[in-house]
């Protein structure tokens, strides 16, 4: 693909563009990084927790395991610690939920934050620039084909701003009937130009009055 254009103020553009986009893609993602690790640190609670409740379920669940081999009245000693231990799992679950849900919440906040800018700069630069780049490929490959500069006289014609077409020839149809030389190979240049490609000795695009000798 062609990447850049010709011209020296559309390349410049495409290069300040391109440059600014990659700035922003970059800066998205760290931001999504900083912002990642930032809300992450909210998970500190959860483990907090968690760590309590796995000691005090274990510390519960000693005592009731060591007071149930007391005689007689060991079963009964130990329930109250075993109820301990319980409330010491739930504790551990609750923290256990906790940083799974700030995982969670960091993961898309993350992904919002560089996928957004990322997706604008796919969509509205990115994606234009490659069709642009195909088609002054296309119109480089066409150029070099026997007839294709009539072919992109044609396309001028049809396709440019009536006003481009009377500045690079103001007799273009006319001339494109005729099929005069100079007029082909200025239309040619407009088209070609319009996607970055640069007609080599083409004519500057001056307004060329109506009947003007060529020669």
């Amino acid at each position: 693909m062609k990447l850049y254009s010709d011209f020296h103020g559309p390349r410049a553009v495409q290069v300040v563009g391109d440059l600014l986009a990659l700035g922003l893609i970059v800066a998205s993602v760290w931001a999504a990084v900083v912002v990642h690790g930032l809300v992450t640190e909210f998970a500190a609670l959860g483990r907090r927790l968690e760590e309590a409740g796995t000691g005090f379920r274990g510390s519960m669940s000693d005592i009731g395991s060591t007071l149930a081999g007391v005689p007689l009245i060991g079963s009964g000693i130990a329930e109250p610690f075993d109820g301990a231990s319980a409330a010491g799992a739930t504790l551990e679950s609750v923290g256990r939920g906790q940083q799974d849900v700030v995982g969670w919440i960091a993961v898309v906040a993350a992904i919002g934050i560089a996928a957004l800018p990322v997706a604008a700069v796919l969509l509205l630069w990115v994606a234009p620039r490659v069709v642009r780049a195909v088609r002054a490929q296309r119109t480089t490959a066409v150029l070099a084909r026997p007839g294709g500069a009539d072919l992109l006289a044609l396309r001028a014609l049809t396709d440019r701003n009536p006003l481009d077409v009377l500045t690079a020839d103001a007799d273009a149809a006319g001339g494109w009937r005729r099929g005069d030389p100079e007029t082909i190979r200025a239309l040619a240049a407009l088209e070609a130009r319009a996607v970055g490609v640069r007609l080599s000795g083409a004519p500057s695009a001056t307004i060329r009055p109506a009947g003007s000798s060529r020669t």
